[in-house]
């Protein structure tokens, strides 16, 4: 073998060890810091909230709450955050359903590694009670140390616990 081909060989075996490197450096990089997750840009105000969603009801066939003008008196107003890397959000509980998962596109996005795309909702129910559904999520939901295998009504203060984030309903 000529010295030329085994000095190119031992150049092609070198850049081929290098990309190995830097490839298995990228994998660990994103197994370290996982995703990001992006904020969203602009905060809705609840009535434009409300302008938005009503068409996207209708078009699914979903009843509007009863009762979504006035609330009962002692019901929840407010959802919270306790536990997780989002600790401290507050989400006003104003008739609509809240989704909860890793999806852009969800109520409350979780950056949680336990968390589904579609993990959870929460809704009112027509005697203005807030019931608490897993989507089918792989880790699952939790409502009091009980994972939810059926729709549940959330008693307020009872943690429900996806992942690592734990929320609470609160008046």
């Amino acid at each position: 073998m000529s010295e030329l081909t085994l000095t190119v060989m031992r150049l092609g075996f070198l850049a081929v060890l290098w990309l190995f490197v830097i490839v298995a450096v990228q994998v660990i990089r994103s197994d370290l810091f996982g995703t990001r997750v992006t904020q969203r840009a602009a905060v809705r105000r609840p009535d434009q909230a409300a302008a938005q969603r009503r068409p996207q009801q209708q078009q699914q066939g979903q009843a509007k709450p009863a009762g979504r003008g006035r609330q009962r008196r002692g019901a929840p107003t407010k959802l919270v955050v306790t536990e997780g890397s989002l600790t401290g959000t507050t989400v006003a509980l104003q008739g609509q359903t809240i989704t909860l998962g890793r999806a852009h596109d969800s109520t409350i996005v979780l950056d949680d590694d336990y968390a589904s795309g579609r993990h959870a909702r929460i809704y009112p129910d027509q005697n203005g009670q807030w019931i608490v559904e897993d989507l089918g999520s792989t880790n699952g939901t939790y409502l009091d140390r009980g994972r939810l295998t059926t729709p549940v009504p959330i008693p307020p203060g009872a943690p429900i616990r996806i992942g690592k984030t734990v929320i609470e309903l609160r008046k």
